[in-house]
């Protein structure tokens, strides 16, 4: 039964990663309303806390009482995490190219295996390094290798978005040792939501709201963009690591990139360039070595 709840958590964490894959679809999109980027993750997220939030009241409505103590926990993950690194990710990619954006990004297995073996003393094993190595080599070959030189603002930026994603894994893991999946996700989306209108400028949000006008079929797209890159991919993440370590989630979540580089050779005729295919063959080699 243990064996079973274990795969069955490395197929949710590879889920999660597929559907957050995806994303570049729709934020094309909305970045042709108008919307800039900041503005997209506080569509995104609230979104994800108002679904999250009625899925929590369907589930499980008493989990709406949480500790006060806990307040902290999950203002960390909504905050510290979620609105953190999407924050420190979007601002780096208008700075510097966004395969380097990326592969600064896709440090976060690293943080993840150091924060995991300090606070919760997991072992970093050779066969979790062998996997780190090959899929941070393929997530560095499927995003492409700049020659530009890095600003050390744009450098702070892109290892803060890889230690703020990260520290879902380590903050989540926390939260579901004392809470459901429903009352986590629920919590920290509601406190993203809160601090993504604090930085998103909604005034020129409405604006652009009241000038479109198909207003239907923004709406329906917004609603879209929160289900299939957050609610989705965030609840398969959280109940995976419910059986599965942080640091091999956050190794197998590097797969995102890979299918991220697949959906735009398919949907927008990107080319296919030899290193991305040999990234992606690394990555999977990854996924396979700690799915064994």
């Amino acid at each position: 039964m243990d064996k079973v709840k274990k795969n069955l958590g490395v197929i949710f964490i590879i889920l999660a990663a597929c559907f957050w894959g995806s994303m570049g679809i729709f934020v094309r999109r909305l970045t042709g309303y108008g919307f800039d980027p900041i503005q997209i993750v506080a569509l995104r997220v609230t979104v994800a806390a108002l679904i999250f939030s009625g899925i929590l009241f369907f589930k499980e409505p008493k989990g709406f009482k949480i500790a006060p103590k806990d307040i902290v926990l999950f203002m960390g993950l909504g905050w510290g995490s979620i609105l953190f690194f999407t924050i420190c990710y979007f601002t780096a990619i208008t700075i510097m190219p966004l395969s380097t954006a990326a592969i600064l990004l896709y440090t976060s297995p690293i943080w993840i295996m150091l924060m995991a073996a300090v606070v919760f003393r997991e072992k970093i094993t050779f066969k979790k390094l062998v996997a780190l190595i090959l899929a941070f080599g393929g997530c560095v070959l499927v995003s492409g290798i700049s020659g530009e030189r890095i600003p050390l603002k744009g450098l702070a930026l892109g290892l803060g978005s890889g230690l703020g994603y990260g520290l879902y894994s380590i903050l989540g893991t926390v939260a579901l040792r004392k809470y459901s999946p429903y009352v986590v996700t629920a919590y920290t989306f509601l406190f993203a939501a809160a601090g993504s209108w604090v930085v998103c400028k909604p005034g020129e949000m409405i604006r652009i709201l009241a000038k479109t006008e198909s207003l239907a079929p923004l709406i329906l797209l917004c609603v879209l963009t929160g289900i299939i890159t957050a609610v989705i991919p965030f609840l398969f993440y959280t109940l995976g690591l419910r059986s599965t370590d942080a640091s091999k989630a956050g190794i197998l979540a590097t797969i995102e990139p890979m299918v991220a580089t697949v959906i735009g050779v398919i949907a927008f005729n990107e080319a296919l360039t030899a290193f991305s295919a040999v990234g992606i063959v690394l990555i999977l080699a990854a996924s396979v070595i700690l799915s064994k």
